[in-house]
């Protein structure tokens, strides 16, 4: 392989010739070979590219940049967010925890990138230096964080949530399809009064909207970007309004109204806004690991299970036993519920490591983040299509269970009294008789009372 000198203040490094990045960025590839395939996400890389945009117009704005080489910086940030350069970002989440090492990567690939651009060869005066004008009136310590709650609103905004969305509609709108289909309800796993599967799913879809609040009320915090505190909040060496007027430019070239933070001292020392939202995704987890648990409990069997409703036969379930077909999708779904729970363990710890002035911990809590992101809005998606839109209710199986239960019993505690129905109850069950035939036996109803008062159409 073809090598170039790179010199950073450490001295020389040799790079690879093909490739854009500089000294700082070989560096950390070579000391840090932990898991290469926990590569710093690209959303993280093309929000870089955003905020080096409108620190380029900005300082342009303010008369500390010129316009040439706002243009230079701008043409290749371009360049990133059309992922014309992704091969030249080769570090891993495991690297210094301020995140240092990736902004210089960027840093690195601006100032060489436009040196191409500019037809100069790297050995030439530079066009762009990385620190002096690619990073002007930044530091990492800012421009990481501002990163991460870039890279966040965009996947939440532009994924995540409309994929929970088309999930909770797709349940909703099964919720109002199995309306008058009655069935029998249970509680602790046993038997319990009626309600119809409409009623049941209308739980579900209920589940979802409360958490799609709770992560679209989450998207205010991280809506406040620490960029302009450059080392450790104060702004040191960024010119007057530079924070106000860096945050309307991310906005104008992200399309989301993002803001300065008011207070860029928390900004960069701690990260509630991520564990905040993070946590509305840990709720919608927990939901969709209950509607996904149900769903397949439901259509266990399908001969000798509950078999309730009927979910869409996607592929054979099985490689010994013909025929079988599982519930895959809520396998599926299950697992990224389980890994979003695991994510936010390490976010949650992640953020307590905010020592004096930065947290140190902040590739971990982004990349965990923007995985949990990923993952919940693929996994509903795939749910929706795959299994809800094909549920249809097994008729004949609702209807004898339903007829079966001991609980519609219930519906006799206003009539006779809660320990004479209970007496009813057990007497079925312990002499196998139907429930009707226990009541008649003992004398408390008549047969005419008990069809007219044990109705399941009345009773949901």
């Amino acid at each position: 392989m073809d090598f170039r000198i790179e010199k950073d203040t450490l001295g020389e490094v040799k790079v690879p010739a093909d490739k854009l990045w500089g000294a700082q960025t070989e560096r950390s590839r070579n000391n840090f070979k932990i898991g290469p395939a926990a590569s710093m996400p690209f959303e993280v890389i093309k929000a870089f590219a955003y905020l080096k945009k409108a620190a380029a117009f900005t300082n342009t704005e303010l008369n500390v940049l010129a316009t040439h080489k706002r243009d230079l910086i701008a043409q290749v940030c371009d360049e990133i967010l059309n992922d014309k350069l992704n091969e030249h970002f080769p570090l891993v989440i495991w690297q210094t925890g301020s995140g240092t090492q990736s902004n210089m990567n960027v840093n690195e690939v601006i100032a060489h990138r436009a040196q191409q651009l500019s037809q100069k060869t790297f050995e030439e005066e530079p066009v762009l230096k990385e620190n002096d004008d690619v990073n002007k009136s930044q530091s990492s310590n800012d421009t990481f964080p501002t990163a991460m709650h870039i890279a966040a609103s965009i996947q939440l905004i532009q994924h995540t949530i409309p994929a929970i969305e088309l999930l909770q509609k797709t349940l909703e709108t099964k919720a109002n399809e199995f309306k008058d289909v009655i069935k029998i309800g249970r509680t602790h796993l046993m038997d319990a009064t009626p309600l119809t599967l409409g009623q049941e799913f209308s739980g579900y879809a209920k589940l979802l909207e409360n958490g799609l609040k709770s992560l679209q009320q989450s998207l205010e915090p991280i809506s406040e970007l620490a960029l302009g505190g450059t080392a450790v909040g104060t702004g040191l060496n960024t010119p007057k309004g530079y924070d106000v007027l860096v945050a309307k430019n991310i906005s104008i070239f992200t399309g989301i109204p993002f803001k300065t933070a008011p207070n860029k001292f928390e900004a960069l020392s701690a990260h509630n806004a991520i564990v905040q939202s993070h946590a509305a995704l840990k709720q919608l987890a927990v939901s969709l690991n209950k509607i996904a648990n149900d769903i397949r409990l439901l259509a266990s069997g399908p001969r000798s299970g509950i078999g309730e409703i009927l979910i869409p036969e996607n592929e054979p379930g099985s490689s010994i036993m013909p025929g079988k077909v599982n519930p895959t999708q809520s396998e599926a779904l299950t697992m990224v519920a389980a890994q979003v729970m695991g994510n936010d363990v390490a976010i949650t710890i992640g953020a307590t490591q905010g020592h004096y002035e930065l947290n140190v911990f902040k590739p971990l809590l982004i990349a965990n983040f923007l995985q949990s992101a990923q993952l919940l809005g693929d996994a509903c998606i795939s749910f929706a299509k795959h299994c809800v839109e094909g549920i249809t209710p097994n008729y004949k199986r609702i209807e004898e269970l339903l007829n079966n239960s001991l609980m519609l019993v219930t519906a006799l505690n206003t009539k006779i009294g809660y320990y004479k129905a209970a007496e009813i109850a057990q007497k079925a069950h312990h002499e196998d008789t139907t429930l009707k035939q226990a009541a008649v036996a003992l004398g408390y109803v008549t047969e005419k009372e008990f069809d007219e008062w044990v109705n399941p159409k009345n009773m949901i």
